[in-house]
């Protein structure tokens, strides 16, 4: 321990030489990896390539998570007196929404590591093959769950509430946002693809200043027009079809106004039913979207079970869900990161620097993680008020919160070595590890917390084991290298004949 304040202080320096142009997210993770190297844990380059592509999809997870906290803060605040039912009626379409993001995200795994292996072998023409087949699948997993939203809400929302006027709030919110579904599995995949050719700026100018911009409409809409929950669906589509459609013209000509030069670009007159990349993206991305749609789905009856305890649980609940996003964000930097380095160096096959940069991101993925769940630790009363949630759900949503920073934890190791099997193509056992966490431990352990004495305390473990399963399943396997062999099943040609 003596030797740390040397270590901080050393570390300070290599920041402020490395220069940090006045970024503090980027600031706090280069200094927690070069802290990390003065320990002699991980290399100081290989954290300064770490940070510089996790920081931007943390500042975008920020932005997109404080928009999904936005949307209940407003939606609360607007409401009065019924607070907890429209709090509560958003929580319930919260899981419907990410069916979205399951599926999206799922393929988008297919894709970044498709494009990052390509890119690492300089194989151009097959990367945008690999980009248009994602495209077609992801339009073809989403346009029916939209439409299912559209037609089906208030028997959908009602299938995890009675009442009424809980039902009313969470059927109007689902149902204009089935439009926005396919809008935002797409412009999952735009991120992806330039994340897996190293560049994670500007899909956070994009991602994140979308996340901002729904925040602006939301409150035009929900304050300026008194839309209330419809205000809010109606801004997170907006925003959703405006940053697709950047991604798709940045894409095609290769920059954007404002933006600058795309790393990569592609052309919409190749081929989209290429079938051997559909069935790439198909067979890495399924088991992803399965191990989404594990929590995902799992929502439903936890959902369902929460509500058992009450409404006032409930929209604790639902507050205490929409702080834990937030201290989840420097996963989705460093899950993408691990992915899209770990892809580069199988692209080149380089597997034993692969290995390392996964090991590597790992330790910054739980430093970090420790630092966000100590600040939320801290702010947890102030952050659960600002939500504008009645008085006797405020503790309740403090106890959630207080539970949720020991649960981060492990969260970070789950995250960031996900990424590393993602983008080997090993994505079967991330998803069994997923499922056991969720429904072997974490659904009980709420159920047994509603029906008997223990009461929330079976919530607080349902926190915990939803992390720590996946965690330690997830390292064991990257610790085999069985991904290894996997991964030369989904490399470019010109690599496996190197």
């Amino acid at each position: 321990m003596s030797r740390l304040p040397s270590v901080v202080d050393s570390a300070v320096q290599s920041l402020k030489r490395a220069g940090s142009r006045a970024n503090p997210v980027r600031g706090v993770i280069l200094l927690i990896g070069l802290a990390l190297a003065r320990l002699g844990l991980m290399d100081a380059d290989r954290a300064r390539r770490a940070t510089d592509l996790s920081w931007p999809r943390v500042v975008t997870g920020i932005a997109r998570m404080s928009k999904n906290a936005a949307d209940v803060a407003m939606v609360g605040a607007a409401s009065g007196l019924v607070a907890n039912d429209a709090i509560s009626g958003v929580g319930l379409a919260g899981p419907f929404w990410g069916l979205a993001f399951a599926f999206g995200g799922g393929f988008a795994a297919g894709t970044i590591a498709l494009v990052s292996q390509r890119f690492g072998a300089e194989e151009f023409g097959q990367l945008g093959q690999a980009v248009r087949s994602s495209f077609v699948v992801v339009v073809a997993a989403t346009l029916p769950i939209g439409a299912a939203f559209w037609l089906f809400p208030e028997w959908l929302i009602g299938l995890l509430n009675s009442d009424a006027q809980v039902v009313e709030y969470g059927a109007t919110y689902l149902q204009i946002l089935g439009l926005g579904v396919p809008f935002a599995g797409l412009n999952l995949v735009g991120s992806r693809v330039l994340i897996g050719a190293d560049d994670a700026q500007i899909p956070m100018i994009l991602r994140g200043g979308g996340a901002v911009l729904n925040i602006a409409l939301n409150g035009v809409f929900i304050f300026g027009l008194g839309m209330g929950v419809a205000g809010a669906a109606w801004g997170t589509v907006a925003a959703n079809v405006l940053v697709t459609g950047l991604f798709i013209v940045g894409l095609i000509a290769g920059w954007l106004p404002g933006i600058g030069a795309f790393p990569v670009s592609v052309s919409p007159r190749g081929t989209y039913f290429h079938w051997d990349d559909i069935t790439d993206v198909v067979s890495i991305g399924t088991p992803v979207v399965g191990r989404n749609m594990t929590w995902t789905v799992a929502r439903f009856p936890m959902l369902f079970i929460v509500g058992m305890f009450g409404t006032t649980v409930l929209a604790a609940y639902t507050v205490a869900r929409r702080i834990w996003g937030l201290m989840n964000v420097p996963g989705w930097g460093f899950g993408l990161a691990a992915s899209s380095l770990v892809g580069q160096h199988l692209g080149e096959d380089d597997e034993e620097t692969a290995a390392v940069y996964g090991r590597e991101i790992v330790l910054m993925a739980v430093a970090t993680y420790a630092v966000s769940a100590a600040v939320v630790a801290v702010l947890a009363r102030p952050a659960v008020v600002a939500f504008g949630t009645e008085a006797g759900a405020v503790p309740i949503a403090v106890g959630m919160v207080f539970a949720g920073t020991i649960a981060i934890i492990p969260q970070g190791v789950n995250s960031t070595i996900a990424g590393a099997l993602d983008a080997s193509g090993d994505t079967n056992w991330p998803f069994i590890y997923q499922a056991l966490g969720v429904f072997a431990v974490s659904i009980p352990a709420a159920y047994l917390g509603a029906t008997t004495p223990i009461g929330v305390w079976g919530i607080y473990v349902a926190f915990l084991g939803e992390t720590l399963v996946p965690a330690v399943g997830n390292y064991y396997r990257f610790s085999t290298g069985k991904w290894k062999a996997i991964s030369r099943e989904y490399r470019p040609e010109t690599a496996l004949d190197d």
